[in-house]
Protein backbone atom coordinates (compact mmCIF):
# COMPACT_ATOMS: atom_id res chain seq x y z
CA UNK A 1 0.00 0.00 0.00
CA UNK A 2 1.13 3.64 -0.93
CA UNK A 3 0.70 6.02 1.90
CA UNK A 4 3.75 8.49 1.43
CA UNK A 5 5.66 10.34 -0.59
CA UNK A 6 8.90 12.10 0.17
CA UNK A 7 10.77 15.03 -2.27
CA UNK A 8 14.33 16.12 -2.04
CA UNK A 9 16.98 17.50 -4.08
CA UNK A 10 19.84 16.01 -5.59
CA UNK A 11 23.24 17.85 -5.13
CA UNK A 12 26.19 16.32 -4.25
CA UNK A 13 27.27 18.39 -1.46
CA UNK A 14 24.27 16.52 0.18
CA UNK A 15 27.19 14.07 1.27
CA UNK A 16 29.88 15.37 3.73
CA UNK A 17 32.58 13.57 1.51
CA UNK A 18 31.93 15.60 -1.51
CA UNK A 19 32.32 18.96 0.42
CA UNK A 20 35.82 18.24 1.25
CA UNK A 21 34.96 18.37 5.38
CA UNK A 22 35.05 21.92 5.16
CA UNK A 23 32.11 23.00 7.38
CA UNK A 24 31.18 26.65 8.79
CA UNK A 25 29.78 29.62 7.39
CA UNK A 26 29.99 30.29 3.73
CA UNK A 27 31.24 33.75 1.63
CA UNK A 28 27.94 35.58 1.40
CA UNK A 29 25.92 33.32 2.91
CA UNK A 30 24.64 33.19 7.06
CA UNK A 31 26.28 30.09 8.25
CA UNK A 32 26.76 26.85 6.48
CA UNK A 33 23.96 26.35 4.08
CA UNK A 34 24.25 22.76 2.88
CA UNK A 35 24.58 21.49 6.32
CA UNK A 36 20.79 23.32 6.63
CA UNK A 37 19.86 21.83 3.57
CA UNK A 38 21.41 18.33 4.61
CA UNK A 39 19.38 17.63 7.91
CA UNK A 40 16.36 19.03 5.87
CA UNK A 41 16.89 15.98 3.73
CA UNK A 42 17.74 13.41 5.78
CA UNK A 43 14.69 14.75 8.34
CA UNK A 44 12.33 13.94 5.80
CA UNK A 45 13.87 10.03 4.07
CA UNK A 46 14.04 9.33 8.22
CA UNK A 47 10.30 10.12 8.75
CA UNK A 48 10.01 8.46 4.76
CA UNK A 49 11.85 5.30 6.23
CA UNK A 50 9.86 5.22 9.79
CA UNK A 51 6.32 4.44 8.23
CA UNK A 52 7.80 2.20 5.05
CA UNK A 53 9.55 -1.32 4.00
CA UNK A 54 10.16 -0.30 0.72
CA UNK A 55 10.86 2.79 -1.32
CA UNK A 56 10.30 3.15 -4.84
CA UNK A 57 12.63 6.39 -6.16
CA UNK A 58 11.38 8.57 -9.04
CA UNK A 59 14.17 11.07 -10.68
CA UNK A 60 14.75 12.18 -14.03
CA UNK A 61 17.70 11.52 -16.64
CA UNK A 62 18.77 11.28 -20.29
CA UNK A 63 16.47 8.12 -21.27
CA UNK A 64 14.14 6.00 -19.01
CA UNK A 65 15.74 3.24 -16.84
CA UNK A 66 15.00 1.40 -14.28
CA UNK A 67 17.83 0.36 -11.32
CA UNK A 68 17.12 -2.62 -9.16
CA UNK A 69 17.76 -3.17 -5.57
CA UNK A 70 20.77 -4.76 -6.62
CA UNK A 71 22.34 -1.95 -7.91
CA UNK A 72 25.84 -0.65 -5.90
CA UNK A 73 27.59 2.86 -6.97
CA UNK A 74 30.37 5.20 -5.69
CA UNK A 75 30.62 8.93 -6.29
CA UNK A 76 33.42 8.73 -7.29
CA UNK A 77 32.92 10.11 -10.18
CA UNK A 78 31.93 13.87 -8.16
CA UNK A 79 35.49 13.68 -6.14
CA UNK A 80 35.01 10.37 -3.47
CA UNK A 81 34.95 7.30 -3.40
CA UNK A 82 31.64 7.00 -1.09
CA UNK A 83 29.93 3.76 -1.81
CA UNK A 84 26.47 3.20 -1.66
CA UNK A 85 23.38 0.56 -2.21
CA UNK A 86 19.85 0.06 -2.80
CA UNK A 87 19.76 -2.78 -0.30
CA UNK A 88 21.94 -4.51 2.08
CA UNK A 89 21.93 -7.50 0.57
CA UNK A 90 23.76 -5.59 -3.05
CA UNK A 91 27.10 -6.82 -3.37
CA UNK A 92 27.98 -6.00 -6.82
CA UNK A 93 30.80 -4.06 -7.39
CA UNK A 94 30.40 -0.21 -7.25
CA UNK A 95 29.57 1.43 -10.39
CA UNK A 96 31.07 5.38 -10.79
CA UNK A 97 28.49 5.53 -14.00
CA UNK A 98 25.51 5.75 -11.86
CA UNK A 99 22.85 8.52 -12.81
CA UNK A 100 22.89 10.88 -9.65
CA UNK A 101 19.41 10.39 -8.15
CA UNK A 102 20.02 6.63 -7.60
CA UNK A 103 23.66 7.62 -5.83
CA UNK A 104 21.51 10.14 -3.84
CA UNK A 105 18.91 7.22 -3.22
CA UNK A 106 21.61 4.94 -2.47
CA UNK A 107 23.31 7.32 0.18
CA UNK A 108 19.74 8.05 1.77
CA UNK A 109 19.00 4.56 2.38
CA UNK A 110 21.99 4.11 3.80
CA UNK A 111 22.28 7.05 6.14
CA UNK A 112 18.68 6.34 7.73
CA UNK A 113 17.04 3.10 6.18
CA UNK A 114 19.70 -0.15 6.31
CA UNK A 115 17.13 -2.79 6.48
CA UNK A 116 14.79 -0.66 3.15
CA UNK A 117 15.30 -2.19 -0.26
CA UNK A 118 14.89 0.39 -2.95
CA UNK A 119 14.22 0.53 -7.14
CA UNK A 120 14.88 3.60 -8.91
CA UNK A 121 12.85 4.66 -11.75
CA UNK A 122 14.31 7.53 -14.06
CA UNK A 123 12.20 9.00 -16.47
CA UNK A 124 13.48 10.82 -19.62
CA UNK A 125 14.01 14.62 -18.75
CA UNK A 126 12.19 15.66 -21.73
CA UNK A 127 8.93 13.55 -21.66
CA UNK A 128 5.88 14.31 -22.40
CA UNK A 129 3.48 15.30 -19.12
CA UNK A 130 1.27 12.87 -19.93
CA UNK A 131 3.91 10.01 -19.43
CA UNK A 132 4.59 11.02 -16.42
CA UNK A 133 1.18 11.57 -14.90
CA UNK A 134 1.01 8.06 -16.32
CA UNK A 135 3.64 6.63 -14.77
CA UNK A 136 2.76 8.07 -11.14
CA UNK A 137 -0.57 7.08 -11.33
CA UNK A 138 1.07 3.18 -12.67
CA UNK A 139 3.51 3.11 -9.61
CA UNK A 140 0.89 3.68 -7.17
CA UNK A 141 -1.89 0.95 -8.39
CA UNK A 142 1.03 -1.52 -8.52
CA UNK A 143 2.45 -0.23 -4.60
CA UNK A 144 -1.74 -0.63 -3.67
CA UNK A 145 -1.88 -3.93 -4.50
CA UNK A 146 1.46 -4.45 -2.22
CA UNK A 147 0.60 -5.83 1.01
CA UNK A 148 4.02 -3.90 2.02
CA UNK A 149 4.25 -0.48 3.43
CA UNK A 150 5.52 1.47 0.16
CA UNK A 151 7.05 4.83 0.45
CA UNK A 152 8.04 6.77 -2.82
CA UNK A 153 11.10 8.87 -2.87
CA UNK A 154 11.07 11.84 -5.50
CA UNK A 155 14.60 13.37 -6.41
CA UNK A 156 14.36 16.52 -8.31
CA UNK A 157 15.78 19.91 -8.40
CA UNK A 158 14.02 23.34 -9.45
CA UNK A 159 15.59 25.91 -11.23
CA UNK A 160 19.06 26.04 -11.87
CA UNK A 161 19.01 29.63 -13.57
CA UNK A 162 18.39 31.80 -10.13
CA UNK A 163 21.55 33.66 -10.14
CA UNK A 164 24.61 34.87 -11.65
CA UNK A 165 26.65 32.16 -10.28
CA UNK A 166 23.64 29.24 -10.28
CA UNK A 167 24.76 26.61 -12.94
CA UNK A 168 22.68 27.72 -15.99
CA UNK A 169 23.85 31.14 -15.02
CA UNK A 170 21.11 33.74 -14.50
CA UNK A 171 17.76 33.96 -16.92
CA UNK A 172 15.40 36.98 -15.71
CA UNK A 173 12.31 34.43 -15.86
CA UNK A 174 13.43 31.64 -13.41
CA UNK A 175 12.24 33.68 -10.24
CA UNK A 176 8.69 34.10 -11.46
CA UNK A 177 8.94 30.35 -12.61
CA UNK A 178 10.16 28.69 -9.14
CA UNK A 179 8.43 31.20 -6.98
CA UNK A 180 5.21 29.19 -8.97
CA UNK A 181 6.93 26.05 -8.48
CA UNK A 182 7.59 26.23 -4.55
CA UNK A 183 3.98 27.67 -4.13
CA UNK A 184 2.53 24.69 -6.22
CA UNK A 185 4.83 21.85 -3.98
CA UNK A 186 3.89 23.72 -0.90
CA UNK A 187 0.24 23.45 -1.59
CA UNK A 188 0.23 20.40 -3.41
CA UNK A 189 -1.50 21.42 -6.30
CA UNK A 190 -1.66 18.91 -8.33
CA UNK A 191 -3.05 20.47 -11.55
CA UNK A 192 -0.83 23.37 -11.03
CA UNK A 193 2.46 20.99 -11.22
CA UNK A 194 0.98 18.85 -14.55
CA UNK A 195 0.75 22.52 -16.40
CA UNK A 196 4.12 22.95 -15.91
CA UNK A 197 5.55 23.60 -19.68
CA UNK A 198 8.25 21.17 -20.45
CA UNK A 199 9.84 23.60 -23.13
CA UNK A 200 10.28 26.59 -20.52
CA UNK A 201 11.49 24.32 -17.88
CA UNK A 202 14.01 22.76 -20.26
CA UNK A 203 15.37 26.61 -20.98
CA UNK A 204 15.38 27.44 -17.33
CA UNK A 205 17.47 24.47 -16.48
CA UNK A 206 14.81 22.86 -14.57
CA UNK A 207 15.89 19.09 -14.23
CA UNK A 208 13.01 17.70 -12.20
CA UNK A 209 10.27 18.62 -13.73
CA UNK A 210 9.48 15.83 -15.06
CA UNK A 211 9.96 14.14 -11.80
CA UNK A 212 7.70 16.44 -10.05
CA UNK A 213 5.16 15.76 -12.61
CA UNK A 214 5.39 11.84 -11.38
CA UNK A 215 4.89 12.86 -8.39
CA UNK A 216 1.38 14.88 -9.48
CA UNK A 217 0.64 11.34 -10.83
CA UNK A 218 1.12 9.49 -7.80
CA UNK A 219 -1.99 11.09 -5.90
CA UNK A 220 -5.66 11.48 -6.73
CA UNK A 221 -6.60 13.96 -5.01
CA UNK A 222 -4.52 17.15 -3.64
CA UNK A 223 -2.40 15.68 -1.22
CA UNK A 224 -1.92 16.80 2.66
CA UNK A 225 2.24 18.43 2.22
CA UNK A 226 4.64 19.03 5.22
CA UNK A 227 7.27 21.30 3.69
CA UNK A 228 11.12 21.26 5.59
CA UNK A 229 12.65 23.30 3.35
CA UNK A 230 12.50 25.94 0.39
CA UNK A 231 15.50 27.55 -1.08
CA UNK A 232 18.24 28.77 -3.29
CA UNK A 233 21.39 29.45 -1.97
CA UNK A 234 23.48 28.18 -5.32
CA UNK A 235 20.91 29.49 -7.69
CA UNK A 236 19.11 26.38 -8.11
CA UNK A 237 15.64 25.99 -6.41
CA UNK A 238 15.54 23.30 -4.02
CA UNK A 239 12.39 21.28 -1.81
CA UNK A 240 12.15 19.32 1.10
CA UNK A 241 8.78 17.91 1.52
CA UNK A 242 6.50 15.43 2.40
CA UNK A 243 3.51 14.24 1.00
CA UNK A 244 0.47 11.89 2.49
CA UNK A 245 -2.10 11.26 0.93
CA UNK A 246 -5.43 12.97 2.42
CA UNK A 247 -7.34 10.01 4.20
CA UNK A 248 -3.87 8.88 5.43
CA UNK A 249 -3.11 11.79 6.83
Amino acid sequence: MFSIAALVPSPPILVPELCGGVTGALPGQQGDPRAVLRAAVLTAAERLAAVTDRWTVVGTGAADQVFGSESVGTFRGFGADVRVALSAAATAEPDAQHPLPVLIAGWLRGQVAPVVSAEVHLIAEDAPVHCCVELGAKLRAEMDDSDKRHGVLVIADGAATLSLKAPGYLDERAGAVQDELDRALAAGDLAALRALDPALCAELVMTGRAAYQVLAGLFDTDPMVETLYQDAPFGVGYDVSLWRRTESA
